[in-house]
Protein backbone atom coordinates (compact mmCIF):
# COMPACT_ATOMS: atom_id res chain seq x y z
CA UNK A 1 0.00 0.00 0.00
CA UNK A 2 1.03 2.95 -0.90
CA UNK A 3 1.13 6.73 0.26
CA UNK A 4 -2.05 8.62 -0.76
CA UNK A 5 -2.28 11.60 -2.85
CA UNK A 6 -5.08 13.41 -4.27
CA UNK A 7 -5.83 11.93 -7.93
CA UNK A 8 -7.85 14.86 -10.44
CA UNK A 9 -11.23 13.73 -11.18
CA UNK A 10 -12.07 11.13 -13.80
CA UNK A 11 -13.22 12.27 -17.12
CA UNK A 12 -16.86 10.46 -16.29
CA UNK A 13 -16.89 12.46 -12.82
CA UNK A 14 -16.16 15.71 -14.24
CA UNK A 15 -18.70 15.46 -17.00
CA UNK A 16 -21.27 14.28 -13.88
CA UNK A 17 -20.37 17.28 -11.42
CA UNK A 18 -20.71 19.63 -14.99
CA UNK A 19 -24.20 17.80 -15.89
CA UNK A 20 -25.46 18.76 -11.96
CA UNK A 21 -23.96 22.06 -11.92
CA UNK A 22 -26.18 23.20 -15.12
CA UNK A 23 -29.19 21.09 -13.55
CA UNK A 24 -29.18 21.18 -9.90
CA UNK A 25 -29.86 22.86 -7.07
CA UNK A 26 -26.72 24.30 -5.02
CA UNK A 27 -28.11 23.68 -1.15
CA UNK A 28 -26.05 24.34 2.08
CA UNK A 29 -26.57 21.90 5.15
CA UNK A 30 -25.57 22.90 8.58
CA UNK A 31 -23.65 20.18 11.16
CA UNK A 32 -26.25 17.64 11.96
CA UNK A 33 -28.69 18.76 9.88
CA UNK A 34 -30.83 16.18 7.57
CA UNK A 35 -30.38 15.70 3.94
CA UNK A 36 -33.09 12.80 3.92
CA UNK A 37 -35.01 10.44 5.56
CA UNK A 38 -34.92 6.26 6.04
CA UNK A 39 -37.76 4.94 3.76
CA UNK A 40 -37.82 8.57 1.93
CA UNK A 41 -38.80 8.18 -1.62
CA UNK A 42 -35.57 8.45 -3.64
CA UNK A 43 -36.31 11.46 -6.35
CA UNK A 44 -33.06 13.03 -5.50
CA UNK A 45 -29.44 12.61 -5.80
CA UNK A 46 -27.03 14.51 -4.04
CA UNK A 47 -23.23 15.26 -5.25
CA UNK A 48 -20.65 16.92 -2.13
CA UNK A 49 -19.32 19.91 -3.15
CA UNK A 50 -17.96 20.44 0.55
CA UNK A 51 -18.08 19.23 4.11
CA UNK A 52 -18.87 15.60 4.63
CA UNK A 53 -22.13 13.24 5.30
CA UNK A 54 -23.02 10.06 6.41
CA UNK A 55 -25.82 7.61 6.21
CA UNK A 56 -27.16 5.94 8.88
CA UNK A 57 -29.99 3.49 9.72
CA UNK A 58 -32.30 3.14 12.50
CA UNK A 59 -32.70 -0.29 13.91
CA UNK A 60 -35.85 -2.05 15.14
CA UNK A 61 -34.14 -2.14 19.00
CA UNK A 62 -33.62 1.58 18.59
CA UNK A 63 -29.71 1.25 17.86
CA UNK A 64 -28.19 3.05 15.16
CA UNK A 65 -25.79 1.89 12.34
CA UNK A 66 -23.69 4.37 10.54
CA UNK A 67 -23.57 2.82 6.32
CA UNK A 68 -20.63 5.01 5.10
CA UNK A 69 -19.43 8.77 5.10
CA UNK A 70 -19.19 11.02 1.74
CA UNK A 71 -16.75 13.14 1.01
CA UNK A 72 -16.62 16.06 -1.58
CA UNK A 73 -16.94 14.73 -5.21
CA UNK A 74 -18.78 11.84 -4.08
CA UNK A 75 -22.47 11.05 -5.27
CA UNK A 76 -24.79 10.47 -2.18
CA UNK A 77 -28.92 8.83 -2.68
CA UNK A 78 -27.83 6.56 -5.59
CA UNK A 79 -30.50 4.07 -4.84
CA UNK A 80 -31.46 1.08 -6.85
CA UNK A 81 -34.78 0.97 -5.54
CA UNK A 82 -37.82 3.64 -5.02
CA UNK A 83 -36.99 4.59 -1.53
CA UNK A 84 -34.07 5.61 1.31
CA UNK A 85 -32.83 2.88 2.78
CA UNK A 86 -30.45 5.21 4.76
CA UNK A 87 -31.12 8.39 6.82
CA UNK A 88 -28.35 11.04 5.27
CA UNK A 89 -26.88 13.99 7.60
CA UNK A 90 -24.25 16.70 7.09
CA UNK A 91 -21.30 15.76 9.16
CA UNK A 92 -20.09 18.90 9.18
CA UNK A 93 -21.75 22.78 7.11
CA UNK A 94 -21.74 21.26 3.92
CA UNK A 95 -22.79 22.49 0.01
CA UNK A 96 -24.20 19.64 -1.67
CA UNK A 97 -25.77 19.78 -5.75
CA UNK A 98 -29.16 18.21 -5.63
CA UNK A 99 -30.71 16.94 -8.72
CA UNK A 100 -33.80 15.20 -9.70
CA UNK A 101 -33.24 11.20 -10.92
CA UNK A 102 -35.33 12.54 -13.87
CA UNK A 103 -33.65 15.16 -14.92
CA UNK A 104 -30.44 13.10 -14.58
CA UNK A 105 -31.98 10.11 -16.73
CA UNK A 106 -33.06 12.38 -19.47
CA UNK A 107 -28.84 12.55 -19.85
CA UNK A 108 -28.65 8.61 -20.45
CA UNK A 109 -26.76 7.54 -23.36
CA UNK A 110 -24.12 10.37 -22.63
CA UNK A 111 -21.19 8.20 -22.64
CA UNK A 112 -19.27 10.19 -19.67
CA UNK A 113 -22.38 10.94 -17.53
CA UNK A 114 -23.38 7.18 -17.74
CA UNK A 115 -19.53 6.50 -16.87
CA UNK A 116 -19.62 8.29 -13.93
CA UNK A 117 -22.54 7.14 -12.56
CA UNK A 118 -21.64 3.59 -12.89
CA UNK A 119 -18.44 4.56 -11.72
CA UNK A 120 -20.49 5.89 -8.24
CA UNK A 121 -22.32 2.74 -8.33
CA UNK A 122 -18.69 0.79 -8.38
CA UNK A 123 -17.41 2.92 -5.46
CA UNK A 124 -20.68 2.33 -3.62
CA UNK A 125 -20.73 -1.33 -3.68
CA UNK A 126 -16.72 -1.65 -3.02
CA UNK A 127 -17.71 0.89 0.39
CA UNK A 128 -20.47 -2.03 1.03
CA UNK A 129 -18.17 -4.85 0.72
CA UNK A 130 -15.07 -3.49 2.47
CA UNK A 131 -17.47 -2.58 5.39
CA UNK A 132 -18.68 -6.22 5.62
CA UNK A 133 -15.47 -7.25 5.86
CA UNK A 134 -14.26 -4.66 8.41
CA UNK A 135 -17.01 -5.65 10.71
CA UNK A 136 -17.19 -9.22 10.57
CA UNK A 137 -13.34 -10.51 10.10
CA UNK A 138 -11.30 -7.95 12.43
CA UNK A 139 -10.21 -6.83 15.56
CA UNK A 140 -11.31 -3.65 17.43
CA UNK A 141 -7.38 -2.34 16.64
CA UNK A 142 -7.68 -3.44 12.98
CA UNK A 143 -11.01 -1.81 12.23
CA UNK A 144 -9.83 1.45 14.16
CA UNK A 145 -7.33 1.32 11.82
CA UNK A 146 -8.31 0.36 8.76
CA UNK A 147 -10.40 3.62 9.47
CA UNK A 148 -8.07 6.35 9.81
CA UNK A 149 -5.91 4.17 7.10
CA UNK A 150 -8.96 5.09 4.87
CA UNK A 151 -8.88 8.56 5.71
CA UNK A 152 -5.36 9.19 5.54
CA UNK A 153 -5.33 7.55 1.90
CA UNK A 154 -8.24 9.60 1.00
CA UNK A 155 -7.36 12.85 2.10
CA UNK A 156 -3.40 13.02 1.91
CA UNK A 157 -0.98 15.97 3.48
CA UNK A 158 0.64 15.63 6.82
CA UNK A 159 -2.61 16.44 8.80
CA UNK A 160 -5.86 14.46 8.07
CA UNK A 161 -8.89 16.06 9.41
CA UNK A 162 -11.43 13.83 11.09
CA UNK A 163 -15.11 15.26 10.40
CA UNK A 164 -17.05 12.64 12.31
CA UNK A 165 -17.12 12.34 16.27
CA UNK A 166 -16.14 9.06 18.40
CA UNK A 167 -19.68 7.75 18.56
CA UNK A 168 -19.92 8.23 14.68
CA UNK A 169 -16.93 5.83 14.47
CA UNK A 170 -18.24 3.34 16.74
CA UNK A 171 -21.23 3.17 14.96
CA UNK A 172 -19.81 2.11 11.73
CA UNK A 173 -17.50 0.03 13.21
CA UNK A 174 -19.64 -1.79 15.56
CA UNK A 175 -17.65 -1.28 18.39
CA UNK A 176 -18.87 1.05 21.38
CA UNK A 177 -17.31 4.38 21.80
CA UNK A 178 -15.03 3.19 25.27
CA UNK A 179 -13.47 0.56 22.71
CA UNK A 180 -12.93 3.48 20.32
CA UNK A 181 -11.16 5.73 22.45
CA UNK A 182 -9.13 2.98 24.13
CA UNK A 183 -8.35 1.76 20.45
CA UNK A 184 -7.27 5.21 19.69
CA UNK A 185 -5.39 6.16 22.91
CA UNK A 186 -3.51 2.22 21.95
CA UNK A 187 -2.50 3.37 18.69
CA UNK A 188 -1.16 7.07 19.90
CA UNK A 189 0.31 5.66 22.32
CA UNK A 190 2.20 3.30 20.31
CA UNK A 191 3.54 6.31 17.90
CA UNK A 192 1.84 4.50 15.53
CA UNK A 193 -0.59 7.97 14.79
CA UNK A 194 -0.57 11.06 16.56
CA UNK A 195 -3.43 13.69 17.45
CA UNK A 196 -3.80 17.40 17.76
CA UNK A 197 -7.44 17.81 19.25
CA UNK A 198 -9.95 15.42 18.88
CA UNK A 199 -10.27 16.19 15.34
CA UNK A 200 -6.99 15.83 13.41
CA UNK A 201 -4.40 13.14 13.37
CA UNK A 202 -1.22 12.54 11.46
CA UNK A 203 0.57 8.96 10.80
CA UNK A 204 4.13 8.33 12.27
CA UNK A 205 3.99 5.40 11.53
CA UNK A 206 3.02 4.15 8.17
CA UNK A 207 4.37 0.70 7.89
CA UNK A 208 2.86 -0.02 11.61
CA UNK A 209 -0.51 1.46 10.51
CA UNK A 210 -0.61 -0.54 6.77
CA UNK A 211 -0.14 -3.52 8.61
CA UNK A 212 -3.02 -3.37 11.48
CA UNK A 213 -5.03 -2.04 8.24
CA UNK A 214 -4.35 -5.24 5.96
Amino acid sequence: MTLAYAPSAPVGITALSEVMERLGLRMNFAKDEEIFCQDEEADLTYLVVSGAVRTTRLLSDGRRQVGSFYYPGDLVGLETGEIHRFSAEALSDSLLLVVKRSALKAFAGDEAVDRAIWEATRRELERTQEHLLVLGRKTACEKVASFLMDLAEREGGEQISLPMGRQDMADYLGLTIETVSRMLTQLQGASVVEFDGCRRFRVKRWDALERLAE
